[in-house]
């Protein structure tokens, strides 16, 4: 039970480490809740602000590592005998290597974690589900998700 509230906190503080220029952090606070965080996916409830009415700019080195986790998503997306394990363990595996890799300051940076953080949660519910049909709810929270991110980024 430890270990499950354990690791997204771990990744949170990971998270708001990196090169964080300000003193707080403007993220939502970790949920392992599937409703919630469907729910924050769906709407703007992750509170994101545009930058005066345009896309926020991230850094190429790390907005290719979210295109390549997109990427996998649509592809998986296209596969009529998906394995969503493998899936969510790539996904992971992207989400490490693009928090290792954070350059992103000040208000970019800020909204940045405000889509991240839930989509870390998705990511880990996708890995823990126990059926085919959570799974499937869980790819199509993830997918929903990079609607929102096109939304806000570039």
């Amino acid at each position: 039970m430890k270990i499950k509230f354990l690791l997204p906190s771990l990744l949170s503080l990971a998270l708001w480490g990196c090169n964080n220029s300000s003193n707080q952090t403007n993220s939502l606070p970790a949920s392992n809740s599937m409703e919630q965080t469907q729910h924050q996916t769906n709407h703007n409830e992750y509170n994101i602000e545009l930058e005066n009415g345009k896309k926020w700019k991230v850094v190429d080195e790390m907005l290719t590592i979210i295109r390549n986790m997109e990427n996998d998503v649509n592809a998986h997306a296209q596969t009529p005998d998906r394995d969503l394990k493998q899936l969510a363990t790539k996904l992971q595996t992207n989400i490490d290597l693009l928090t290792s890799n954070c350059t992103m300051e000040g208000k970019a940076h800020d909204e940045l974690h405000k889509w991240l953080l839930p989509y870390i949660d998705l990511v880990d519910v996708l890995a823990k589900s126990s059926s085919n049909n959570e799974a499937e709810k869980n790819f199509n929270a993830i997918k929903q998700s990079f609607v929102t991110f096109n939304q806000y980024f570039q």
